[in-house]
């Protein structure tokens, strides 16, 4: 089995990276043509956001055809260039596999549509109830009802997404069936990581019931006992059969104790989990389009009783701040004005450090922010657009919902990847499809000129390739009831001794003085990493940090 604990995955949004062509979209072409920058990282495996055939109502998470690259992207030989290319500089390919649900363009919906009583079966189909009302009370979670009509019959189907992805049911074993043969598809064309979507909500019952209220819907169809069951099946028939496969899947609303089933090796599920409970530390009352400043004692204990429980049971974290469906974690958890590299070091050193896989999310690297957008026009998301209309409905002001929007849109993240500091950001010769902001300061040619976050990055990617302690080491917890500071030991025990580090991380733009815990003070040291200049070789009984200071130190 490979060592998850030495790798480093980046991920790229296609449609963001780099536009080869000159019509506004990124494509395969354009990766290629970034090859360089790419190796310069020394990462091992690129997670790409869909490529595949989809009318883009939910940005290629909405699939038509699972078999085939959307000309937007490119061709399959572009792909086949693309593994290439990557393969030269060590760097494997992850595709993102959804796999909940598929486009209702997708041949398999139409054919339902057209009588087909086989690929009826593919989906939830039910009839209103007795007096006329939805199948269930269940909400999308882009807003409204979960069910829409089937086409002229009196059924409807479930969409728990964008009424153009129609959930697939997973009860069905041709279903089952149909996804392994995508998942090995990508396989024999050259691929060794796979990233599933939503994959613990494909365990909804045969029988739909009401939901008594929001929270308790979620319980009705997500991390249900036959995902594991699913997830078995699925690797068994397909990725498992490779033991160099990586797999990550995105599990929405879990919990600890299954994401141990989904990720501990002896299960032969997955190989590490997605979840998403810290990064909702600044959502009020857990409603997204909600604006409160980030719980930093609710992050810090989350983080640590993932950290811990994911370590005793043998489980494994996907490590990340940023993707394509978060704001950036800087204007969130930073300051992305007045210490924007120093705010990104911290966050990177404080995620990077601990046990599990690091995930890059393009763009992080040079210290990009949310773009600075002007009107309701300039967002393209869907979940953006219906918030927005919703939260009008519910009496907010235009300016408060836009506000909200421009918080927290999904968009903030999917601005294209800022290259040069000319107007398109060096992205593309044409108009891009969403307007780069702060290219003047912020771009990758100024960052590798005379930036000092990039060179960070490639420091923490090293440790992590080079530093047992790091790769393979345990996590635990240390100044928990501190309300600035983060920080954690690693211990890694060696024959007759143990090593150890810590990792202090300062998550606020004001100096803190931490009395050192007794067990480490004294001690001779060796700076592993530090966002300031520093000297340090021995720990002492008190430090005092600096505005967003990170350093990671390795006992002697």
């Amino acid at each position: 089995m490979t060592n998850l604990g030495n790798k480093v995955i980046y991920q790229i949004y296609p449609k963001s990276f780099y536009d080869s062509n000159g019509d506004g979209i990124g494509d395969l072409r354009g990766i290629i043509n970034k090859i360089d920058y790419l190796a310069r990282l020394n990462i091992n495996m690129i997670w790409f956001n869909p490529f595949f055939v989809s009318p883009q109502n939910d940005n290629g998470y909405d699939i038509a055809d699972y078999y085939q690259i959307d000309p937007k992207f490119g061709t399959m030989d572009d792909f086949k260039e693309l593994v290439a290319a990557l393969k030269k500089i060590h760097v494997g390919v992850m595709l993102d596999m959804v796999l909940n649900h598929c486009s209702t363009e997708h041949e398999w919906f139409q054919k339902a549509l057209a009588g087909d009583k086989k690929y009826q079966k593919y989906f939830y189909l039910r009839p209103a109830k007795k007096d006329g009302s939805l199948p269930t009370n269940w909400q999308s979670k882009f807003g409204g009802s979960a069910w829409a009509k089937f086409g002229q019959s009196d059924l409807y189907y479930l969409h728990l997404y964008d009424k153009t992805q129609a959930d697939l049911d997973w009860h069905n074993p041709a279903v089952r069936k149909e996804a392994a043969s995508v998942v090995n598809f990508w396989r024999n064309k050259g691929v060794q990581g796979f990233r599933f979507d939503v994959i613990n909500v494909t365990g909804k019952n045969e029988k739909l019931v009401d939901s008594e209220n929001p929270l308790q819907e979620k319980t009705l169809y997500t991390d249900t006992p036959i995902v594991h069951q699913y997830l078995k099946e699925l690797n068994h028939s397909s990725f498992g059969q490779d033991p160099a496969t990586i797999t990550v899947g995105e599990m929405s609303s879990t919990s600890i104790k299954n994401c141990l089933e989904y990720s501990n090796p002896t299960e032969n599920e997955l190989s590490m989990v997605f979840t998403f409970h810290h990064l909702k530390v600044d959502y009020k009352d857990g409603q997204k389009w909600s604006r409160t400043p980030f719980n930093f004692k609710k992050l810090k204990s989350l983080l640590f009783e993932w950290q811990t429980k994911m370590d005793h049971g043998g489980g494994w974290n996907a490590l990340f701040w940023n993707n394509h469906d978060q704001p950036w974690a800087l204007n969130r958890f930073g300051d992305p004005t007045k210490y924007r590299e120093k705010s990104a070091e911290l966050l990177a050193t404080a995620i990077h450090l601990m046990r599990g896989t690091p995930y890059i999310y393009m763009g992080e690297e040079i210290g990009m922010v949310d773009p600075k957008y002007r009107s309701l026009d300039e967002y393209v998301d869907i979940e953006s657009l219906n918030a927005y209309h919703e939260l009008m409905q519910k009496g907010m002001s235009s300016q408060e919902a836009f506000d909200l929007v421009r918080t927290k849109s999904r968009d903030n993240a999917r601005v294209p990847m800022h290259w040069d500091n000319t107007s398109n950001a060096g992205f593309s010769t044409g108009t891009p499809w969403l307007r780069p902001t702060d290219q003047e300061t912020i771009n990758v040619r100024d960052e590798l000129a005379h930036g000092e976050i990039f060179k960070y990055y490639q420091q923490l990617i090293k440790l992590r390739k080079t530093e047992k302690l790091i790769s393979n080491g345990h996590f635990k917890g240390l100044l928990k009831d501190d309300s600035q500071v983060l920080a954690y030991e690693r211990y890694l025990q060696k024959d007759d001794h143990c090593e150890q580090m810590i990792v202090i991380n300062n998550f606020y733009g004001e100096p803190k003085k931490i009395t050192i815990p007794h067990q480490y003070q004294n001690r001779p040291v060796k700076l592993l990493l530090s966002n300031y200049v520093n000297s340090l070789t021995n720990i002492g009984t008190e430090l005092t940090l600096r505005p967003y200071e990170a350093l990671a130190v390795k006992f002697i």
